[in-house]
Order: structure tokens, then sequence, then C-alpha cells
């Protein structure tokens, strides 16, 4: 509650909500989660999948056009809808809450991907020279992108006034090394949901999912779920498949992203008919089903939710490290840990132990459900709650002060 004993109002701003995507889904369920004492009122492009009732939503109009342009108009637009509201519909919000960097005058950010590191690490990814010239324009349209992201990063992680909270511990290195942030941040690992990613669950659809998506009995499936595959890591993932061209290894890409350009990396190393481009689903528990593996090799991630779902489902992982999925993890205990997430030879060799080592296998799949059964959707929104409930109190303690200072 806030000094008044009312309930805490709450805008929430990001584009979209839908739990399809990770990071919109990790939003969803913390929404969802927090006490009554939080009205919330979410400014978006769109909503899908929020609760009934628990929500207002304040929709911004959104516009055609590349990326970039439509990411600046979303930051004046949903700038300017708040501001109509607070001044002609005197709604005036007792924090702002952000998931990344969507607007300046947010009082809590959760930060899921600091994208300075990301282009350290996928510098090689990203030059023109290392692409046909075919992709050069989606290529430079990209770098334009996140030259503007790290723009704002700047401005706005750089702030040691905005209170940020972190999915793993991994990040406040990459707060501390690029933005200066050396004070203690909170850290909430992301919940599940144990209802849907379970081992039961995965076993009892694993027959139906393989036969839907035609894996033959004998064939070994790698899954990978996510958007942007480049940060995913599917350059490392592909090589090392290369490296294990005579087992029988399909490859499952789940996501959203035009695969021509990824087509063109499978065909580079005639790996046809063994990687499989595949459309998201509500209910990823699916290929989770389909899978006997899951493999995240992610040159930045902040803390990837499908390798944390798989590991629920029973399913052996391997990740990065600088997936902040591995702090959860014990190396050979309850998953497996790439060090390099560029090293193809090493991951190879992971592949090839899960592949031959059944028991092995087996035993990473058991110790991961009960390490993922720790982590709690109802945990988060407790915690959070507690996060914004402290935000707000010195918020109020230092409107106090200024309030003070005038008189």
């Amino acid at each position: 509650m806030n000094a008044a004993g009312s309930k805490i109002r709450m805008a929430v701003v990001s584009p979209f909500l839908d739990k399809s995507f990770g990071t919109e889904r990790t939003v969803i369920e913390w929404l969802s989660h927090l006490p009554d004492s939080f009205e919330i009122h979410v400014y978006s492009q769109r909503v899908e999948d929020l609760p009934a009732g628990r929500f207002a939503w304040h929709q911004i109009p959104s516009i055609p056009g590349p990326g970039l342009i439509r990411f600046l108009w979303w930051f004046a637009a949903n700038h300017l809808s708040r501001t109509w509201d607070q001044r002609v519909r005197r709604l005036h919000y007792d924090l702002v809450y952000s998931p990344g960097i969507n607007c300046f005058d947010a009082d809590v950010i959760s930060v899921h991907i600091v994208f300075a590191e990301y282009i350290r690490r996928a510098r090689q990814e990203l030059a023109l020279r290392q692409n046909s010239i075919r992709s050069w324009p989606r290529l430079l349209h990209q770098r334009m992108y996140y030259r503007l992201i790290i723009a704002l990063e700047n401005l706005i992680y750089a702030n040691p006034k905005i209170p940020l909270v972190l999915y793993a511990k991994k990040t406040a290195k990459d707060l501390e090394r690029f933005y200066g942030r050396r004070e203690p941040l909170p850290v909430l690992y992301l919940g599940l949901d144990h209802e849907i990613f379970n081992p039961a669950r995965r076993v009892a659809l694993r027959d139906s999912a393989r036969e839907q998506l035609g894996i033959a009995s004998d064939r070994f499936s790698l899954l990978l779920v996510g958007n942007d595959l480049r940060k995913k890591g599917i350059s490392v993932l592909l090589d090392a498949l290369v490296e294990l061209r005579e087992l029988p290894l399909d490859l499952l890409l789940v996501g959203r992203e035009d695969p021509a350009p990824f087509r063109a990396m499978v065909e580079e190393r005639k790996l046809e008919g063994r990687v499989h481009f595949l459309p998201p689903r509500k209910d990823v528990e699916f290929y989770y089903a389909a899978a006997d593996a899951y493999a995240g090799p992610s040159l930045e991630d902040t803390f990837a939710l499908p390798p944390a779902e798989a590991m629920a489902c029973g399913l052996p992982v391997i990740v990065s490290a600088e997936n902040g999925t591995f702090e959860i993890i014990t190396h050979n205990s309850d998953g497996m840990v790439l060090k390099d997430p560029t090293d193809s030879k090493a991951l190879a060799g992971m592949i090839q132990k899960l592949f031959q080592d059944t028991e092995f296998r087996s035993r990473l799949g058991r110790n991961a459900f009960e390490t993922a059964r720790q982590y709690t959707w109802e945990a988060n929104g407790h915690d959070l709650a507690k996060i914004f409930e402290e935000v707000l109190n010195r918020k109020l303690h230092s409107n106090r002060q200024s309030l003070a200072r005038a008189l």
C-alpha cells in the first residue's frame, strides 16, 4: 500500500505482452502474481494472455515500417499517451515499471539483456564481410537499431538513481563493465509453471509430438527455442552438428524469425534434412516432449526461460556460460555448461556424450527436474512486490524531503 493506504497504482510500459515470447511471458507471470494491493495499468501496442479483469490496457497505436522506425514511434508514443492520461484524465501513477528500455521515466526496470555485451559477443556475426551481400541491408538495419539501444542504455542504465532488477547475477558484471553500476542489485531467477512443465506431461506427449513432427524413433533430437537465432548461438550449434555428421541427429529450431538467412547457413554446411525450422506454439511443452535434449549456446542471454522449462520437463540441457540460466546449473550434475559459446568442438563433445551415455542423460534429466522445481512464479510475485514497495517508499521519502526544502 502507498502512504495513503490505498492501492499502489502502477503503469507497465512494454511494446507488447504475449506468452509466446520469453521476456513478455515473464512480465505477464510477474504481474499476474503480484498481490491485489497493486492496481496495474498496461501501456502496450498489443496484449494477449493477460488474465481478465486484473489489468487496465491502454492501447498505444502501432505503425508499419522497419523495426528502428517502429521502435522510435513506440518510445515517443507511450510517453505521449501517459502524459495525456496524467494531465487530461488526472490518472497519476505511484510507479512506472519497464521491462528493458522503453521510456525515460521508469521507476523500476527489469534487465533482460545488456545490448552492449551482446554486440561485443556478436561482432563477428554482424560483420558485413562475414555475410552475403544480400543480407547487408538487414545487417545494416540491425546495427543501426543496436547502436540506438546502446545509446539509450548509456543514458538510462548508467543512471544510479534508476533501480534495476536482474534475472541473473552475470548481468551485474555487464552493467558494471559498460555502465559503472557497482551497487548490489536484486536478482530474481525466473519462475516456472510446474503444472505445464513436468516429466509426466512430457512423457505423455512424446509419441504424439514426434509423430506429428516426423521424427523417427531412432533419431536423437536437439531443441532450441527462441527468437534472434544469432544471439541464441545458431552458428556454433550448426558447426557442432557438422562435427557430428555421422550421428543420427536432428535439430529443431523454434522461433518467429524469417528462416531464410539461416537456411543458407544450413546449406553451406550441407546439413539439409537435419535442421527443422518450426513455428512457435502456445503449448511450447509440445516441443520439449519431442526432444531428447535442449541445446542453448547463447552468445548473450540474461536468463533464457526455455532451458529452465526444459529442465522442469526432465530434459538434459546444455547452456553457455553467457546465459544466466547457467547460474542454477551444476555442470555434469543437473545440466552442462559450455564455457565458451563459440567453441563448436566442445559443444559437439557434450552433445555426443548425451547421445552415447543414456545413464548420464537420464541422471541429468532427473536432477534437472529437482533443480527446476525450486523456482516458481508465486515466489517471483512476492519478491517483486517487496522491491516495488521499497522503491515506492524511497520515492515518497525523497518527495517529502524535496517539499520540505522548498518550504
